[in-house]
């Protein structure tokens, strides 16, 4: 009996740990217009995507403890659409403070592009993000 409950909490792990999506974990943006740049953790939130700001840093890496968005959600409701694309959420643009229709796809395992679109998708600005963990 205790070899059969083994196996089961065994199996249960790691179906866990499979269901995990490519996506999640840490990420570092690409450098804004003043050279800093945030940390996002992205995480499945139900059966979508969402990301948050984990942390900030200047344009000399220094961490920006005082940095108003810290904890703010940047990425909402992305849906998986396979072979590691993204559509349908939405994107906050701190530096600008709008809200955006939003894309992303993995390439790889440690590149990320996210774009925010307007125009019903006809012009999109974006970032590759790299992940950090």
């Amino acid at each position: 009996m205790k070899t059969f409950t083994l196996a089961a909490v065994f199996t249960a792990m790691a179906t866990t740990a499979l269901a995990d999506d490519p996506v999640d974990g840490l990420w570092k943006t690409a450098p804004g217009d003043t050279g800093g740049y945030l940390h996002v953790s992205i995480s499945e939130c139900g059966s979508a995507i969402c990301g948050t700001i984990d942390t900030a840093f200047d344009a000399d890496g220094n961490e920006q403890l005082e940095y108003e968005n810290l904890g703010k959600q940047i990425i909402w409701d992305m849906v998986p659409d396979g072979g590691g694309a993204y559509s349908g959420g939405k994107v906050w643009a701190p530096d600008r403070d709008k809200t955006y229709n939003s894309k992303m796809s993995l390439n790889g395992q440690n590149k990320l592009t996210v774009k925010g679109c307007v125009a019903g998708g006809l012009i999109c600005r974006g970032q590759d993000w790299t992940r950090v963990q």
